[in-house]
């Protein structure tokens, strides 16, 4: 979901203020950062995650952008402002966020309010697109567990071919890339330390 009244964010203003600030932590950018690139006010943005002030639709998109976060990340899949009480732990089916890349989709499975660890699961297309590694960082490592189909995947120069149960780790600042090898898509889950999104 990409649109919402004003009116839905006011009625859950606490969750559209604490998913907000969780998720300028998970992207490590300070209240002055985050406003400078919404061209929004230090003390808005602060009233906005302190549940002080309910931000308008434009605001709010405007705030959203400078997260790289789709508006829609606020939403349970039916419309609904997503239940923060729970989020602190729980990520329900319903509630997933999603990342669409061409030929991949990317659904995060952990919290935001844990952001020494990122959980994802990944659907690639078999389409023979190769994906680089995007987020090369000093710390943290990555790792994954083939679900189904055909992984491919190429780490410092070297390839590797993954079935189903086949699992890697690496660390994060390894150069990597991977793709879907077979003619079914591939499903795996995907760990990252910390968390990038």
């Amino acid at each position: 979901m990409d649109t919402a009244t004003i009116e839905q964010i006011t009625q859950a203003a606490d969750g559209v203020g604490l998913r907000l600030r969780q998720r300028r932590k998970v992207r490590q950018l300070s209240l002055r950062e985050v406003a400078a690139k919404a061209n929004v006010s230090v003390a808005y943005l602060s009233q906005i995650e302190r549940n002080l002030s309910v931000p308008s639709m434009r605001s709010l998109t405007s705030i959203c952008a400078a997260l790289d976060m789709p508006l829609g990340w606020l939403f349970n899949r039916d419309g609904n402002l997503a239940v923060v009480d729970e989020e602190d732990f729980v990520v329900r089916a319903t509630s997933r966020r999603r990342l669409e890349f061409p030929h991949m989709t990317k659904e995060l499975l952990s919290t935001d309010g844990v952001r020494s660890l990122q959980l994802s699961r990944f659907v690639i297309e078999p389409s023979g697109e190769i994906h680089e590694g995007a987020f090369a960082r000093s710390d943290g490592a990555k790792a994954g567990l083939v679900v189904s189909g055909r992984f491919g995947l190429r780490i410092e120069g070297r390839e590797y071919l993954l079935a189903p149960d086949d699992s890697f780790s690496f660390p994060a600042s390894s150069p990597y890339q991977y793709w879907c090898a077979g003619d079914e898509p591939c499903v795996l889950l995907w760990a990252t330390t910390p968390a990038i999104y």
